[in-house]
């Protein structure tokens, strides 16, 4: 939903604590693989796309390698599709690499109750057979409904059922920052 149409609580990110969160977390990717070696990122539609393409680029900044990026589209493997009243729009999954034996890091922007993540890993699977899938996420809520935890997180922010975070970014034509909404 775009921001004007909600009022905004508070500002819990900036675009620099943006920034920042982006380079600690590109930082602990490297330092928990090793380096690059077999290590791919995969950007959930539409947040987490930005996001791993922020974290591809400042590895590569860090490590001066390339790494292998692709953009997930989640919508056949959620579970919630009967549930919705309007058809969802399908976008485009683009993983133009083999992913088996792959460190493959699923990238987020916010962890909620694990339904998209779960969705996410069954998309992932349906590709190959990682060597191992890691999660990294720009904000985690809590309140899970499934056994999932993040291996990265940008910043935790705890969270009533009442409240919503939106990540907002230049991508998406808005100026870098998180904020809880009332709902």
């Amino acid at each position: 939903m775009p921001s004007s149409d909600r009022q905004v609580e508070r500002l819990v990110m900036d675009a620099g604590d943006i920034t920042r969160a982006v380079t600690r977390i590109a930082h602990e990717i490297l330092e928990r693989n090793k380096g690059v070696k077999d290590l791919a990122l995969v950007g959930i539609r539409t947040g987490g796309v930005h996001l791993a393409h922020r974290l591809v680029k400042r590895i590569q900044e860090i490590e001066a390698a390339a790494v292998p990026i692709g953009d997930l589209d989640i919508t056949l493997y959620r579970d919630d599709l009967s549930l919705r009243k309007e058809q969802p729009t399908l976008r485009k999954t683009s993983v133009p690499f083999d992913i088996s034996d792959k460190i493959v890091v699923l990238v987020d922007d916010v962890l909620f109750t694990g339904r998209t993540i779960r969705a996410a890993m069954d998309g992932l699977i349906d590709l190959g057979r990682p060597a191992e899938i890691q999660l990294a996420v720009l904000v985690d809520r809590g309140h899970r409904q499934l056994p999932i935890k993040a291996t990265y997180i940008g910043k935790n922010i705890p969270t009533s059922r009442e409240e919503s975070i939106q990540v907002l970014l230049e991508e998406e034509g808005e100026d870098d920052r998180v904020v809880i909404f009332k709902t």
